[in-house]
């Protein structure tokens, strides 16, 4: 069996190769290691409040829970201006006060006065079964007994405001409110929203109508 002879070139240059190689790895420092990505010296830690339970939009005939959700419509609150939850009634002014900082009225007085007190009504009956009747387009089980969804004792409105909802004739009613469900859970700073209409009537005098769930 016979070899063939390597090149003497090929083994000039192998050799050249490894000759850099060694001499690149004798130059970097003995156990150095590359930097720890740096971390940012503050963290913010958020929590969150226990969710409360609720039933966005459903109308049981047995039962009901007025709905929480923040709409495109919210109002901006100033979270840093409410207070903590559990402040009770002593922090109602704060939240109303941030409600109309974040969204200064556009609507004529006795308009908001109208709505919020319209919208102060719907809330109670929807929470807690309270007043129903007076709503028949909006509560149409009004006729049949209801098992509240929150404890009328517990129940309290913390702010409230009215303002247009994208034209002259729409008004929405934003509410903050506390209450306690069924389950004994007792829950703050909720937000729900209630939309209405500017409809006249045959003597031509206007009136807000409240518009049903969807």
């Amino acid at each position: 069996m016979t070899t063939t002879p390597r090149s003497p070139r090929l083994l000039l240059l192998s050799t050249a190769l490894l000759a850099v190689a060694g001499i690149a790895l004798l130059g970097m420092p003995h156990g150095q290691q590359p930097p720890a990505p740096a971390t940012s010296p503050t963290t913010r830690a958020t929590t969150d409040p226990p969710s409360a339970p609720s039933a966005p939009g459903r109308k049981p005939a047995v039962a009901t829970a007025p709905s929480t959700t923040h709409t495109g419509s919210t109002p901006p609150v100033v979270e840093s201006a409410l207070p903590p939850h559990g402040e009770g009634v002593a922090g109602d002014r704060a939240i109303q006060r941030s409600l109309e900082a974040g969204w200064p009225a556009d609507l004529p007085a006795a308009d908001e006065r109208e709505l919020v007190t319209a919208g102060r009504a719907l809330l109670r009956a929807d929470a807690t079964g309270v007043g129903r009747e007076k709503w028949p387009t909006v509560f149409p089980d009004s006729g049949q007994e209801v098992v509240p969804a929150f404890a009328t004792a517990r129940f309290r409105i913390q702010a409230a405001i009215a303002r247009r909802d994208g034209s002259p004739n729409k008004a929405v009613v934003h509410l903050v409110w506390a209450g306690m469900d069924r389950g004994g859970t007792f829950t703050d700073l909720r937000i729900t929203d209630w939309h209405f209409t500017r409809t006249a009537s045959t003597k031509g005098a206007a009136t807000w109508t409240p518009q049903p769930r969807a």
